[in-house]
């Protein structure tokens, strides 16, 4: 899932959206600030880091500051490590050292020695338990836990593979993110598409419709310190955190070389349209590798702030397909407050420091979501209101007292003393390293020279919109953007019984989805459909 409103925006969501200034464009100084400062780690102490800045600069956070002070009074912290205890080697069913898979050394076409793996794994290993099935009762099928961990930086990431349900030994495998940043994707396995789903009462529930219908899937809690992952230290940026899934997969499909032969997708939602480019291209730059990856679907995503958040005007104001949800006077101060939020956009792509993405995010996000989050209206769903959990579902509750079950972590080996589904400290050092509006979008044409991509999207969603999907697909700059922009929409029919399940376009190794009546969790919405979908893609329907 998410991108929790009242998270991602560092908690400013909620502040008055200040009266329109004249737009300003970030100073050249800043450039200059961002290349002496050393932003590899969180801002563990924001206004400790802005006493170095002087004039223009410091005038334009003060700015951001005043309009927005809830966000600034939460900007000193710092994500405390998990309570956790490491289980014994001897206690795991399978240990991969990634020193071992370094060590491995093989003879080219030219006789010049080289490793079999590329990637830099030393560090890297990967603990392995089978799941007995029958212990929990989530599906009849093959399951792997465990944690992947990089004994240098002390980071430890969950991952729980579930067997296709099918034909395990030629199906695909798949592997799902959910977003946030700082959710974990095991709210994808128990509330979208995982073989089970958890009862108000606690109880596990059959999921006839989950993607381990025709695929094997695999689960992780990333980056770390969220649901069962652990660190002492974090990861508040995505191309660090596609380092860790390299080596999580490599290891993996070392351990299970059965599952390395089939075809490899990334699939994701929300926060992961900046995962999902970014992982996949640290893959692909491997040449040497043993993850097939084939294709990638990004679901309800956000991949290219400066497209996107023109559409939220748009989505909110009865232009989406669905009745408005704000008034014409909240419609048209959104439309005042673009042109600004667009040109700190730009200064963030232009110069991708935190200098200038920071703000772009703060001011943005408040401007163009504060408005509708304040009707009290679920920004997942457009149909209906949020209602008392704060990230608008009841069922995240229910999951997370199933997981917080001492008989539940004990079946997974969870190391944590405790579950959660959002780590929202994790969300915010995401916003403060600037990481929420950098143009992860350009990364796309390259990923598709090579492989195809998907981007769906369900209608009823606000926060990562059909209408701002549809647009960062037509205006990305690729070799076939003209071709893929002449595409027009057809009707997606569900492939049992031939209803309207939405509509489609594609050209080249490119297609945008539009599933009717889903909302921000597509699969939580329209189950069958979004099965119907996946079933199809991999299949290649889309783009053979």
């Amino acid at each position: 899932m998410k991108v929790a409103a009242s998270a991602l925006l560092v908690g400013a969501a909620t502040a008055t959206v200040a009266p329109q200034q004249q737009v300003f464009k970030l100073p050249e100084q800043l450039q200059e600030i961002t290349n002496s400062a050393d932003w590899s780690k969180p801002l563990h102490n924001l206004e400790e880091s802005l006493k170095s800045l002087s004039g223009e600069a410091r005038r334009i956070w003060d700015e951001v500051a005043l309009m927005f002070p809830e966000s600034f009074d939460k900007a000193s912290f710092f994500s405390s490590p998990k309570p956790h205890t490491r289980k014994p080697d001897h206690e795991w069913d399978h240990v991969v050292k990634g020193a071992d898979i370094q060590s491995v050394w093989v003879e080219n076409a030219q006789g010049e020695k080289e490793r079999d793996i590329d990637g830099k794994l030393e560090n890297y290993n990967l603990r392995v338990k089978a799941v007995d099935p029958s212990s929990l009762g989530i599906d009849k099928v093959k399951q792997y836990s465990g944690y992947l961990d990089d004994e240098e930086e002390d980071k430890h990431l969950f991952y729980w593979f579930f067997e296709s349900r099918n034909d395990p030994e030629n199906d695909p495998v798949v592997l799902w993110l959910n977003g946030g940043p700082g959710c974990s994707s095991l709210t994808g396995l128990f509330m979208e598409l995982g073989p089970a789903s958890i009862t108000k009462d606690g109880k596990v529930k059959y999921n006839d419709f989950s993607w381990n219908s025709n695929a094997s899937v695999i689960f992780i809690d990333q980056p770390v310190n969220v649901g069962y992952s652990y660190s002492s230290g974090s990861v508040s940026n995505t191309v660090a955190a596609g380092k860790d899934i390299y080596a999580l997969l490599t290891l993996f499909f070392k351990q299970f070389p059965e599952y390395s032969k089939q075809s490899f997708h990334i699939s994701g939602e929300s926060y992961a349209g900046h995962y999902i480019p970014v992982f996949a291209s640290e893959i692909l730059s491997h040449k040497k590798r043993n993850i097939n990856l084939q294709s990638v679907l990004i679901g309800n995503g956000l991949t290219d702030g400066l497209t996107q958040y023109e559409y939220y005007r748009p989505m909110a104001c009865g232009e989406g397909g669905w009745p408005a949800v704000l008034d014409e006077s909240s419609c048209a101060s959104m439309d005042n407050a673009y042109p600004r939020c667009a040109s700190l956009i730009e200064n963030c792509y232009n110069s991708e420091s935190v200098w200038s993405c920071v703000p772009a995010s703060i001011y943005c996000n408040n401007a163009m979501i504060g408005p509708y989050q304040r009707t009290g209206q679920n920004v997942y769903d457009v149909r209906r209101p949020c209602g008392d959990n704060q990230l608008c579902y009841d069922e995240l509750d229910w999951i997370s007292s199933y997981l917080n079950k001492k008989e539940v972590m004990k079946a997974v080996g969870a190391e944590v003393n405790s579950y959660e589904s959002c780590n929202f400290d994790i969300n915010r050092n995401f916003l403060l390293q600037g990481d929420w509006m950098k143009p992860y979008h350009r990364v796309v044409p390259g990923i598709l020279e090579q492989i195809p991509v998907l981007v769906y999207a369900g209608d009823a969603d606000y926060i990562c919109n059909w209408l701002g999907n549809k647009a960062w697909t037509e205006a990305l700059e690729w070799p076939g953007q003209k071709a893929y922009a002449k595409a027009q929409m057809e009707d997606l029919l569900l492939g049992g019984d031939g209803r309207k399940i939405g509509e489609v376009k594609s050209s080249g190794n490119f297609t945008f989805l539009k599933l009717h009546a889903g909302g921000h969790m597509v699969p939580y919405d329209q189950p069958e459909a979004s099965s119907d979908m996946l079933k199809r893609w991999l299949a290649g329907e889309f783009w053979a």
